[in-house]
């Protein structure tokens, strides 16, 4: 998987599954997934002259449950330290708009995948909840979010798929350029990136 690429969990978001109590680490997952394929399947925002409107509305989505800056800290390992604040700053909105653009261009080929949701489990101030996707041809693979309490409020810092952290993934990508590189010749990448995605 390239560096910049971000997995298939962004395509087997579904609607149902099992209750689970308001608050909890399941239902801050499920009333993410749930607004995002509304958002999907609305036939106005699917009109081409909708798109911005529609991308703006799954960033505003996605943003509610994922901790952009935990995940950029945890990506960046023993590298973040090494980071002014200033820099820390550019690199978390970089590492944003990074994820956030990746998400909406595999969330808008969702295709009625159905995702299943097993358990969850609450240590402290973690949390982790495990699930299953099931595509249109009976496919299965795993699907596991880590999550946070902060604040009273629970968010996202970490997908597991099929036993891929997303994190650690973006880890040994940025590493390595990092020490073959250079910290600037990450920025630089991600700076491109972000570019191509604003570009028309």
């Amino acid at each position: 998987m390239k560096w910049f690429a971000l997995p298939i969990l962004f395509i087997t978001l579904a609607l149902g599954g099992p209750a689970f109590a308001q608050g909890s680490p399941t239902e801050t997952v499920k009333k993410t997934v749930d607004e995002v394929v509304r958002i999907v399947a609305d036939k106005e925002l699917k009109k081409p002259q909708n798109e911005k409107k529609r991308r703006q509305e799954l960033k505003r989505a996605i943003g509610a449950v994922f901790d952009y800056g935990e995940m950029a800290q945890r990506s960046m390992a023993r590298h973040w330290r090494d980071r002014s604040a200033a820099e820390k700053k550019e690199f978390v909105s970089l590492f944003e708009t990074l994820l956030e653009n990746s998400y909406a261009d595999k969330i808008e080929s969702y295709n009625q995948e159905k995702i299943v949701y097993l358990n969850e489990r609450i240590d402290g101030e973690y949390a982790e909840v495990k699930s299953k996707v099931v595509t249109a041809k009976r496919d299965e693979y795993s699907l596991d979010y880590r999550l946070m309490n902060k604040g009273g409020k629970w968010l996202a810092y970490d997908v597991v798929i099929e036993g891929v952290s997303l994190v650690s993934n973006y880890r040994g990508q940025f590493n390595k350029i990092i020490t073959n590189e250079g910290y600037p010749a990450l920025l630089k990448k991600l700076r491109s990136k972000s570019e191509e995605i604003k570009a028309p």
